[in-house]
């Protein structure tokens, strides 16, 4: 990190990690200040930003060694000058911790798998990470779904704290995400993959990114920036995502469940709703294999895994034996037994149309007396949010569905199609208090429940509504 002013003697001290909050700091972090002027100029949607400025002081008193300060803003508060010699004075914070990270991977030059997509990237980079550990490789990966220009870098900076060093690791395990034109761009400058695997494509963030023709170009940036020789891994059975391949002139490995493609899942039997056995090939040969996630997509996911294993040199058969240890990510296709009889999945931490149906099928094709679909809101889905609301609610209420209950905003439009679609139990709730009250009145032995809303709906909390009404049944 380059700064012509500040810094003094502080950094002669080993930096033990790093932090954009001042509550997160530790003896021996580097604190990024980060400003309203810095997330302006990166791909950032929120209309409002705090200033990081203003806990310097705290993150110095918690024993940062030294913080990061936009150099303006440093000029203009007299406080503040007061602790130059402990500041490194930048022009932009955010490209800064950014460039740091790029250092970081340029000077450790291990392979970088990048995955990227509308839906399924958190999955698939545990479940990616989850194969590699198992075959003995030392892999860093993102922390939680850090897949932003912030979180990508600070991902990275795992490698250089807590006493660990970049030498310690064989491969880093990134997920890569986009909100905004140019994200992924930003993205893979910071850390180029080595293996780029494309998940899925489908509406998201079509508020900042146009249509779907924009986000499958916006995606296939990841393909686009590949070192030369990598290799993109693809799936086969999205028609946006196979056409990539024509992007990249080196190594393709494809995965799909439908299509043909290199890695397959063979001979599929649902065992229950979060089990699934298949027969599992690559390149390398075949392994019967299980995976204990919900649904088609999660299967999808693992084999998009299962591809990147290949890559590495890793047998199916070890594959095998890593995804019979998958377990799901935090609020991702979570699925809670409950002592009264029913069954939760709890998949509220984000949502699209295309994410909604896969769960809604997954809810469809298992066992219960009463399936019941809670479905928040859908966000940044741009013009035509109304009418994907609503064609969502028509494909649910053609499925296998008991009952579709919309959660504040435009759910109201999911509760117009399903009933245009002759589903006769379609109930709109203004709010996620609400659904989760009227839900725990008629929770009953024999439900599947399935819950889900982007972020900003707070659907979890329903979630945690039934947990607190309900006991959990001991496994």
């Amino acid at each position: 990190m380059g700064s012509d002013d500040g810094g003094g003697g502080a950094l002669d001290a080993d930096i033990t990690g790093f932090a954009i909050d001042s509550r997160a700091v530790e003896p021996g972090h580097l604190f990024f200040a980060l400003s309203p002027e810095d997330y302006r100029r990166h791909c950032f949607t929120a209309k409002e930003f705090a200033d990081g400025h203003k806990f310097i002081p705290e993150a110095l008193s918690r024993g940062a060694l030294a913080a990061v300060a936009r150099r303006a803003r440093i000029a203009a508060d007299e406080e503040l000058r007061r602790l130059q010699p402990r500041l490194l004075l930048v022009e932009d914070v955010i490209d800064a911790l950014q460039r740091l990270a790029r250092g970081v991977v340029a000077e450790w030059g291990g392979p970088v798998v990048a995955i990227a997509g509308s839906a399924g990237k958190t999955t698939t980079k545990d479940l990616t990470a989850l194969v590699l550990q198992a075959a003995g490789k030392r892999v860093v990966k993102s922390l939680k779904n850090f897949n932003n220009e912030l979180g990508v870098p600070l991902s990275i900076l795992q490698m250089e704290s807590g006493g660990r060093h970049a030498a310690d690791f064989d491969v880093a395990v990134l997920e890569m995400g986009t909100s905004m034109p140019g994200e992924l761009d930003r993205l893979t400058q910071i850390a180029p993959p080595d293996v780029a695997v494309e998940v899925c494509v489908g509406p998201e963030h079509l508020e900042f990114l146009g249509t779907i023709e924009d986000v499958a170009r916006e995606e296939s940036t990841l393909v686009r920036r590949l070192k030369a020789g990598g290799t993109a891994v693809l799936n086969a059975d999205d028609p946006w995502v196979i056409g990539m391949r024509e992007l990249h002139a080196g190594p393709v490995l494809t995965f799909g469940l439908s299509e043909a493609a290199d890695v397959m899942a063979e001979r599929i039997e649902r065992v229950r709703l979060d089990l699934v056995r298949f027969r599992l090939r690559t390149p390398l040969g075949a392994a019967e294999a299980t995976l204990p996630l919900p649904g088609r997509h999660n299967l999808t996911n693992a084999l998009a895994a299962a591809a990147v294993a290949t890559c590495f040199g890793i047998d199916p058969a070890r594959i095998a034996q890593a995804l019979a240890l998958a377990a799901p990510s935090e609020m991702r296709g979570e699925v809670l037994r409950f002592a009264a009889g029913f069954t939760m999945i709890d998949d509220s931490y984000n949502s699209n149309p295309a994410s909604l149906l896969a769960m809604a099928r997954a809810v469809a094709e298992a066992a219960a007396t009463r399936r019941i679909v809670v479905a928040g809101e859908m966000l940044e889905l741009g013009a035509d949010a109304a009418a994907m609301h609503r064609e969502a609610g028509r494909e649910i209420a053609r499925l296998r569905i008991d009952a579709l209950w919309g959660v504040r905003g435009l759910a109201q439009e999911l509760i117009a199609g399903a009933r245009e679609e002759g589903l006769a139990e379609a109930r709109f709730f203004p709010s996620v208090e609400e659904a989760a009250t009227a839900l725990c009145d008629v929770l009953r032995a024999g439900d599947l429940v399935l819950v889900k809303g982007s972020r900003g709906v707070r659907t979890d909390k329903i979630v945690t509504a039934v947990k607190a009404r309900f006991e959990l049944k001991d496994e």
